[in-house]
């Protein structure tokens, strides 16, 4: 009889059922002292999602799932120790890779697993001998195993078919600082993407720090399943746990609701909204203030009939990998009382083709006539890419109108001086965000807002400022050169 060796392939990615129905149950097992709460009800639920709709034959793209969680409530000790060795009994073949947000911690959910196994025989699991380290090790007689790493570190040589991140960032200082978050990011798209087996699975397990965060990030892209379970229900429609508004979560370290409502009072704001409702808001910045923004928001529809000049700003990236800095491309109107608005936020991390078309793209959505650019990081080759980016639209789209006009702009001052010298608009009532605009403008106004006037400031807010200091001069601004290319 010969051997169907596709066949044989094709089985090792097929789900084995095992005696425990959900990975809490396997705990018990193990521990009779496990703690299981409503909320690791969820988790467990969402654990099993995950192993039903992994490897699907055919599927290149396996789930995305994120849970997020307040802090020692259990999340990490299900996800990360019981749900590795719960998905392994009906997987033994699933290659399991453990990141945290540095290598030791991980390292101990490894060694966890591996020790769960060798004092528990009757899992009918053995760890091999040839590959048996707290970090890496493989099951006796499978392909199967987990591997940890800390965020940052390689996966080099290694196929995964389960991702499991629980915790990328220590803490508060980490989680403010950009730098930090964008080494998050560039780990993620960079290593962790590009190890992923066909139809491979991820799970983010975090507490929330930052907007930017990695979750923050990652929901933004699209195409997660996000399960948010916040200390206190906010709203009834969307709970999870099915609460009544006002309800705090049912504790796995026995926190009454009065111990709740006490932490939450001794807290401050940004901690409470951040860590126990998964809800973070940035730091307040020193140059733009949110209370400006919102005292003066309105509906773009409330001055779309006033609108006299309509433009799209642009900032572009300092170099052309998508991973790169984000080209800022935002959408700015200028009405008949000399009132500034801030229709939309098309920024984008991309190559200067892409962000050509999606300022021309942004450009003919909001009727605009004209285009404003910083050309300090290429000069003629920013035009250049311009031209080339609206032949394509104009070919593609059956568009016959001369190219609209596009003006460069020369940054001749520092970043900070640049910013205050609009900033006073703001707070004078002079500029209005669209209300219909809050979500596409959020990433936006937590910049500006989060923004100290030091250091590099964010390419949408130094598109922002170029565009609004183009609107308060009639024409051409100040230190600016217009160009109307053919």
């Amino acid at each position: 009889m010969s051997i169907d060796y596709a066949e044989v392939a094709a089985r090792q990615f097929e789900v084995h059922r095992s005696q425990f129905d959900t990975p809490g149950l396997m705990a018990r097992h193990m521990d009779p002292r496990t703690i299981q709460t409503p909320m690791l009800d969820v988790v467990d639920g969402v654990c099993q999602d995950i192993m039903t709709e992994s490897f699907v034959r055919g599927r290149d793209r396996g789930p995305r799932k994120m849970i997020l969680t307040p802090p020692q409530e259990g999340k990490s000790q299900r996800l990360s120790r019981r749900f590795p060795l719960w998905a392994l009994l009906q997987n033994p073949e699933l290659r399991i890779a453990i990141a945290s947000y540095e290598a030791n911690t991980a390292r101990r959910w490894g060694r966890a697993i591996r020790d769960d196994i060798d004092t528990n025989p009757e899992l009918g699991l053995r760890i091999s001998s040839q590959k048996s380290a707290q970090h890496e090790w493989e099951l006796f007689g499978h392909g199967g195993g987990v591997y940890t790493v800390g965020v940052g570190g390689a996966l080099t040589g290694r196929s995964v078919d389960l991702m499991i991140i629980d915790d990328p960032v220590k803490g508060r200082e980490e989680a403010d600082s950009e730098t930090y978050r964008e080494k998050v990011w560039n780990w993620y798209t960079d290593t962790v993407v590009t190890r992923l087996s066909p139809g491979a699975a991820v799970v983010l397990i975090m507490t929330r720090w930052h907007p930017d965060d990695l979750a923050g990030r990652l929901e933004a892209e699209g195409g997660w399943d996000i399960t948010t379970i916040p200390a206190k229900c906010e709203d009834p429609q969307i709970d999870p746990l099915g609460r009544e508004l006002g309800e705090y979560l049912e504790s796995a370290r026995g926190r009454t609701p009065q111990e709740w409502e006490a932490l939450r009072v001794m807290s401050e704001i940004r901690t409470w909204s951040a860590l126990y409702q998964q809800a973070p808001t940035p730091p307040e910045g020193l140059v733009f203030h949110r209370e400006w923004i919102d005292k003066s928001r309105k509906t773009s529809g409330e001055g779309m009939n006033t609108f006299v000049r309509r433009l799209v700003a642009i900032d572009p990236a300092a170099k052309s990998k998508t991973t790169s800095d984000e080209t800022g491309i935002v959408v700015l109107a200028l009405d008949n009382r000399g009132e500034a608005w801030v229709l939309d936020d098309r920024t984008l991390r991309g190559t200067p083709e892409s962000w050509g078309r999606a300022a021309w793209s942004a450009l003919i959505d909001w009727k605009a006539t004209e285009i404003v650019v910083e050309d300090n990081q290429g000069g003629e080759m920013i035009t250049t890419v311009l031209s080339t980016a609206w032949q394509e639209i104009a070919r593609n789209s059956g568009i016959h109108v001369t190219q609209p006009k596009v003006t460069t702009v020369t940054a001749d001052k520092s970043k900070r001086i640049r910013a205050e010298s609009v900033a006073y608009l703001y707070e004078t009532g002079a500029v209005h965000h669209a209300h219909d605009g809050t979500t596409r403008l959020k990433k936006l106004e937590d910049q500006m807002c989060t923004w100290t006037g030091q250091g590099s400031s964010p390419d949408r807010m130094d598109a922002l400022v170029h565009g609004l200091r183009a609107l308060a001069t009639p024409g051409t601004s100040q230190h600016q050169n217009s160009t109307r290319t053919r």
